[in-house]
């Protein structure tokens, strides 16, 4: 049966599926691009409104070089509007790696007899928790595979682990979870541990595809992954992280669907997700699909500047999957979070183990493995303010309140302040010599710059006092 957009829209009913694959098709193939349109489209985003899916599937479909460029140079002052010259810093860390799932694209699945099999004890947890502090990392994002073994006490026991792990200056401020999903009643168990986000990828959203990609375990039901989120949601967290695995299925299928899934939770609970993840397919062994919805540099960076444009409110997360030139392009029209001084191997933070060299150690290849600092010294080199914030979270800018706050554009008068403040304290504990010098310049130009002479007055202020000893201070 034939439909249009406008006369065909699954109700968003909460904890129900939402995802129907002839209704994103359809978007798509009505979509007919022109260089009116396209601009129409990105002026709307300029003016911080959210795109619909029949503006989205016009951006998605526009090939001409003329329309691309317009794209992403209107996903570039986009982002300077919303989130300044800050890019957020994190870390993943691994806890365990045993897995129930066959996902035909990961060296963890379950029938891989080679991959080595581990879950950090609990002094194996400090102890990389520690190495992160050592290196100046404020914000991790715990990994667990999909197995018994991790319920939602034994992620909740540690995520209490690592925010009582102190080492010198060192703490973690924000503990994020990328797990399998839970029921309702899960979910508040690690909700009351004080997660971040809690992030869920459905991979791939069309249906099809996902059944052939993950054949058995329990990741193979669509639609109790497809509405993980709404029950973290009930259960009362407030931020949650969304994506899609590219390179599974058509790339533009894809990031539409994902802007259902936007549209879907603003729908039920009045909130968008708080960030949306984009990671390309790497190779692991056992590697078992072809290579024909493989996204090249081109595609991929016009992706990311699409989803800017789509949802300008939401925090967009570039992984160390990406080598360093994708990296440095696409942080200049959509990023705003970024990973840095990663390690995929468990436990490898505080040891390099000696484990068989033909067992698998990592789920998948990372192209960026540049330490922390190296990472942070070019974004100084490139005018960004590297940011280890967790202000709004600590004084309740999440959720629909983070919302009320991103959506206009105000954040940026907290997050700059805090981006320098947080900039000053890793500058003093443990930059390298040459990056505190380019630092301290780029935290007074920066300075310079503020409008609010009162604000100015109270950041160099709290300056002064983490020279003198003192941390976690934020607006």
């Amino acid at each position: 049966m034939k439909f249009y957009p406008e006369q065909y829209k699954i109700p968003d009913v909460a904890m129900q599926p939402f995802i129907d694959d002839e209704e994103i098709w359809n978007y798509l193939n009505l979509a007919k691009p022109t260089k009116e349109s396209v601009e129409a489209i990105v002026e709307k985003s300029l003016n911080k409104n959210r795109l619909s899916l029949a503006e989205t599937a016009v951006l998605l479909q526009a090939t001409d070089s003329a329309m691309i460029e317009t794209i992403k140079k209107g996903a570039r002052t986009l982002k300077e509007k919303v989130y300044g010259k800050r890019i957020v810093l994190f870390a993943p860390l691994y806890v365990g790696n045993y897995c129930s799932n066959n996902c035909r694209y990961c060296g963890f699945k379950a029938s891989n007899k080679t991959a080595l099999r581990k879950t950090l004890t609990k002094k194996e947890l400090i102890e990389n928790v520690q190495a992160l502090e050592e290196h100046g990392q404020k914000r991790l994002i715990l990994v667990f595979g999909e197995h018994t073994a991790y319920s939602a006490e034994f992620i909740a026991d540690a995520v209490r682990e690592v925010y009582n792990v102190k080492k010198d200056h060192g703490e973690i401020r924000r503990v994020n979870i990328n797990a399998a999903p839970f029921d309702i009643e899960g979910f508040k168990t690690i909700h009351e541990a004080a997660i971040g986000t809690y992030q869920v990828f459905q991979e791939t959203y069309h249906h099809e595809t996902y059944a052939y990609c993950h054949p058995s375990g329990k990741k193979s039901d669509f639609d109790y992954r497809l509405t993980a989120l709404d029950r973290a949601m009930e259960a009362g967290i407030n931020d949650v992280g969304i994506g899609a695995l590219f390179g599974l299925y058509d790339w533009r299928y894809e990031v539409l669907s994902l802007i259902r899934h936007v549209n879907h939770l603003e729908a039920c609970y009045n909130v968008g997700p708080h960030t949306i993840s984009f990671p390309r397919i790497q190779d692991a062994l056992e590697y078992d699909l072809d290579d024909r919805y493989q996204v090249n540099d081109e595609e991929f960076t016009r992706l990311v500047a699409i989803l800017r444009l789509s949802v300008p409110y939401t925090g967009l997360i570039l992984t160390a999957r990406e080598p360093e030139n994708i990296r440095r392009e696409v942080l200049a029209f959509g990023c705003s979070q970024i990973d840095a001084g990663t390690k995929l191997e468990i436990g490898a933070y505080s040891e390099n183990p000696k484990v068989d060299q033909n067992l698998t150690k990592e789920q998948f290849k990372i192209n960026d493995d540049r330490t922390l600092n190296e990472v942070i010294d070019e974004l100084i080199e490139s005018d960004y303010i590297p940011s280890f914030c967790t202000a709004c979270y600590r004084k309740g800018r999440t959720g629909q309140h983070f919302m009320e706050f991103s959506v206009p554009g105000f954040i940026k008068k907290f997050c700059t302040p805090n981006a320098l403040l947080t900039l000053a304290e890793y500058i003093t504990d443990y930059a390298t010599e040459n990056t505190a010098i380019k630092g301290w310049k780029l935290i007074e130009r920066n300075l310079l710059e503020m409008d609010d002479i009162s604000y100015l007055e109270q950041v160099r202020e709290r300056i002064e006092r983490i020279k003198q000893g003192e941390r976690d201070l934020y607006f």
